[in-house]
């Protein structure tokens, strides 16, 4: 039994790390996605803050310049999608894919420039990565029972992305729910007409929504390269952008469901990593491409049941045009 709770607790540890981009990104789009704007771009800023955190950090050695400058370029991607949703009033759907292919393309490219690797940077190590932080008394409470290896295995352990992460939840629950910019914000992805004769700027308020954007998943982005791995890597993000968005619109573009959302997710990640190579009775081995497969088959059978049900926000992807 003692074995048995300890690999549940080693299995929700895994879940909560590889939980952790996906939870910055879907609160990332769901800022922009509450302040009207469609962002599918999720993808394309965490991988192009993935390439310059790796980058910043290789070149410094410092994983904290690593992070700002992730967080930078992703800010700079978000205004870009804004700028061509808010004042050009393009097409969001399009900016966004634009973005996630130009990125997909730029990074690597980049890499294999700078540092002539094949399209990756360097490997990071000691200051140039986040490292776990060890909570104080993990020796002395790991030793308790029940208690203790929650402590030390779930609580403990983690890099500063993923407290950032964790912290990141309630933050947006009471910056949206109980603060005079979340109901404006709120009120602009609803009814932006509204919003502009009550004498408040429509656009200023989805530019503040994409620059809170942009820090989200310039955050996802760092925690892919300089947290989870250790370079940056092409394609690295592997659709988890696409498995954020999926967790928003299944949290109803709530913090809190969406947080919940998010740790499925992680924990089906998780378990498929689990799973590969166990041999199951009169089906032998199980291919380690339909475990690879396990979350994203998990993403369309839930959008598949649910999405059907939920109402977006219902100025979201519409171009707002300020009358006069």
């Amino acid at each position: 039994m003692a074995d048995l709770y300890l690999d549940i607790l080693i299995l929700l540890d895994s879940a909560l790390r590889l939980a952790t981009p996906l939870v910055l990104a879907a609160l990332a789009g769901l800022y922009a996605e509450r302040s009207g704007i469609v962002d599918i771009g999720l993808e394309g800023k965490m991988l192009g803050a993935a390439f310059a955190a790796a980058a910043a950090a290789a070149v410094t050695g410092s994983a904290w310049m690593g992070l700002l400058t992730g967080v930078g370029a992703s800010i700079a991607l978000a205004l870009l999608h804004g700028w061509v949703s808010i004042h050009q009033r393009g097409n969001q759907i399009v900016s966004g894919a634009a973005i996630n292919i130009i990125v997909a393309g730029l990074a690597p490219t980049l890499a294999n420039h700078w540092f002539h690797l094949n399209g990756q940077t360097p490997l990071l190590s000691g200051d140039a990565r986040f490292q776990a932080l060890i909570w104080p008394g993990v020796d002395a409470i790991g030793n308790l029972p029940v208690i203790g290896p929650l402590y030390a295995e779930v609580i403990s352990g983690h890099n500063v992305v993923t407290y950032i992460a964790i912290l990141s939840v309630p933050i947006a629950a009471w910056v949206l729910y109980r603060t005079r910019f979340g109901l404006r914000l709120r009120a602009a992805g609803e009814n932006p007409e509204a919003v502009d004769t009550a004498g408040i700027s429509v656009y200023g308020l989805r530019y503040r929504a994409m620059i809170i954007n942009g820090v989200l998943c310039g955050l996802a982005g760092t925690a892919l390269s300089t947290g989870l791995g250790a370079a940056f890597v092409r394609d690295m993000s592997a659709g988890r952008g696409f498995l954020a968005l999926a967790a928003m619109i299944f949290g109803r573009w709530k913090p809190v469901p969406t947080l919940f959302a998010c740790l499925l997710f992680g924990f089906v990640d998780a378990l498929q990593g689990r799973l590969q190579g166990v041999e199951l009775p009169l089906i032998g081995e199980i291919p380690f491409q339909f475990t690879i497969m396990l979350p994203y088959i998990f993403t369309v059978i839930i959008l598949a049941g649910f999405v059907g049900r939920i109402a977006a926000p219902r100025a979201s992807g519409i171009p707002y045009s300020k009358e006069g």
